[in-house]
């Protein structure tokens, strides 16, 4: 087994904190993301979208998209569940990761891209207007979430899952998108605060 990691990249690093949530040690393949190593043969070959992370496992199968990756740990070693429990857990667990991951990881995503110099050659075509547009959806979906996050400890209840996994990535991702939290939504601030005080953060 091999996971082919793209280092600083949102999806790896999703990947990198659930394992190290789940105390799990994948051998790891570094791919330079800034020298377009995705797109060279080792990732092209086993993930024609080019993307990262590629998890190969023993028998040459070969999974992509970070969260079914996380989903195949999580079936094999389910302490902690980082899914949720019993069917309105993890019904609970896959609202919110979805809710974070469309309406913040993507739009995050799509300002960064669209806007940052250094995305010319990746995104094409760039739309800047396009970026500038997912800022303001950021700002309303933070807003959002501050409210629930007034009445439990993570995303989707009050255990750490997936959910808040996917957040956090998110959010250390706006300043390069060049994206503020508002200081009035400390909710956010304090939920925030405690993901990135987790030593799987550092992963």
């Amino acid at each position: 087994m091999k996971l082919f990691d793209g280092g600083r990249a949102p999806n790896p690093r999703r990947v990198r904190v659930f394992l190290a949530e789940k105390g799990i040690e994948v051998p790891m393949v570094s791919v330079d993301m800034g020298a377009m190593g995705h797109k060279k043969e080792d990732v092209s070959s086993r993930n024609p979208l080019q993307r990262l992370p590629v998890l190969e496992l023993d028998d040459g199968t070969i999974l992509t998209e970070s969260v079914a990756i996380c989903r195949y740990f999580e079936e094999l070693n389910p302490e902690p569940a980082l899914f949720g429990r019993g069917a309105v857990g993890k019904a609970l667990v896959e609202m919110w990761q979805r809710r974070i991951e469309f309406n913040l990881f993507l739009a995050v995503g799509f300002a960064f891209r669209h806007i940052h110099p250094a995305m010319k050659e990746w995104e094409v075509p760039q739309v800047p207007e396009w970026g500038e547009a997912n800022k303001p959806k950021v700002l309303a979906f933070l807003a959002l979430l501050d409210k629930e996050l007034a009445g439990r400890e993570f995303a989707a209840g009050d255990a750490y899952s997936i959910a808040d996994i996917t957040g956090l990535i998110a959010i250390d991702f706006m300043k390069p998108a060049r994206i503020v939290i508002p200081d009035e939504l400390a909710n956010v601030w304090r939920w925030y605060r405690a993901l990135a005080a987790r030593p799987s953060a550092g992963a």
